[in-house]
């Protein structure tokens, strides 16, 4: 017998998304009758989320594919403040030019999760900006502020993390879950919204959306938060040596994505299977079952399927293909990323460190050079010993480009433009 009656905590629960739900009983009530309207707010400080939005994406996906209505919130306006949770230092402030763009670039991830339409279960994209860039601070203070006690903002993770490690938090990352409980507050009356969802270290900041509603007279609301993801071996999903894995292709190529999720720890691919993919539950068993050497074919569907999503199945066929080419043929793939670098480089000596740094297998010079000394990094598939190597056109393969590669999984190809 399920735990719930509605198709859309069936879904979270047995997937492994739920971590907190406000209140159960009532929030499946609503589901069950498809009138869950559920937001996550996403702010613009990047031209792409990364994998660790992920999560919180398939979660607007599973509630609109059982009926109920997604709303994916752009933070124009909270993007202007900063989020203060889960930070040491105050977020750099971006101009309004450059939030306007990266919320273009956004936009187009969803388009891949969730349908946008005027039906009553298309999902519906907003702007905060729309509401919070219109208030008046006096009014502000009156209508909202008035139902915040400093007491319990102190309380909050976001802000006793940063007071305890004696870092500064700065008055406008104060205010931060003010706005974030008034956008809720204002999804409510605008779009009927009745959920919030979000990441584990978001529940003080949503509850607190739901408390200003009640004191704010709006029907009842909800929260949901999921899991804050970490592999296996305890890292944070989501980061590599050369930095976060990105959603958007012109910033992190499918074939270094499907290569991600190829690349997971034997312990996480059943739970992946079930959080990054839509494969049916059964399927995911029958390839969880799989040991030994064969659990690298679970590997590959999970490469393939979570590709296929974000990047289309033809990209995520081209991948599998380019990686079979290239491991197990030993063939140089013209299907690996390359990256343009000027031909006269190579005329003066291109620096290996410089190369890898570019290549974007490594974040830094330093990391390169400690790539080295472990033997990590190789050119044409000859291990680096020398970190004052100089790249010249003697290292171009017939091909005409020099491969890259750091360990036995990373490659890519410097072609000389």
């Amino acid at each position: 017998m399920s735990a719930y009656k509605s198709d859309f905590l069936n879904v979270l629960a047995t997937r492994g998304f739920i971590h907190q739900i406000s209140d159960a009983a009532g929030l499946d009530a609503l589901a069950a009758k498809s009138e869950a309207v559920a937001y996550v707010g996403y702010d613009c400080t990047a031209a792409s989320l990364h994998v660790g939005h992920l999560l919180s994406i398939m979660m607007l996906h599973w509630l609109q594919a059982t009926g109920n209505k997604p709303i994916a919130l752009m933070g124009g306006g909270t993007t202007r403040v900063g989020d203060p949770s889960g930070r040491d230092e105050t977020r750099k402030l971006l101009t309004y030019e450059q939030i306007d763009a990266n919320k273009a670039s956004i936009r187009t991830t969803f388009d891949k999760f969730i349908t946008f339409g005027a039906g009553k279960s298309d999902a519906v994209m907003i702007d905060n900006a729309e509401w919070l860039t219109k208030l008046n601070y006096i009014e502000m203070l009156r209508e909202v502020g008035r139902h915040f006690s400093i007491n319990r903002m102190l309380t909050m993770d976001s802000v006793k993390l940063r007071l305890e490690r004696e870092q500064e938090l700065s008055f406008i990352e104060f205010n931060y879950m003010i706005l974030q409980s008034y956008d809720y507050v204002e999804l409510a009356r605008r779009f009927g919204c009745n959920l919030q969802m979000g990441g584990s270290d978001q529940w003080g900041n949503i509850v607190n959306g739901i408390d200003l509603g009640r004191r704010m007279g709006t029907h009842q609301l909800y929260a949901l938060t999921c899991p804050l993801l970490t592999t296996a071996s305890g890292a944070k999903m989501g980061k590599t040596a050369a930095g976060a894995v990105w959603l958007n292709a012109d910033m992190l190529s499918p074939y270094d994505y499907w290569q991600f999720w190829r690349n997971t720890e034997d312990g996480d691919v059943a739970r992946f299977l079930k959080l990054f993919t839509t494969l049916p539950l059964d399927e995911i068993e029958k390839l969880a079952a799989l040991k030994g050497a064969e659990i690298n074919e679970a590997k590959k569907v999970l490469a393939n399927e979570a590709t296929a999503l974000m990047h289309g199945r033809a990209a995520a066929d081209q991948a599998e293909g380019t990686a079979r080419k290239t491991f197990e043929e030993g063939a140089l793939a013209d299907t690996l990323p390359t990256i343009d670098i000027p031909a006269n480089a190579l005329d003066q000596g291109y620096g290996v460190l410089t190369a890898a740094v570019t290549a974007g297998l490594v974040a830094s010079t330093g990391e390169a050079r400690r790539q080295i000394k472990s033997g990590g990094l190789r050119v044409n598939d000859a291990a680096v010993s020398d970190e004052k190597l100089a790249l010249t056109r003697a290292n171009l393969t017939p091909e005409g480009v020099i491969k890259i590669s750091l360990g036995k999984k990373k490659h890519v190809l410097l072609k000389p433009v």
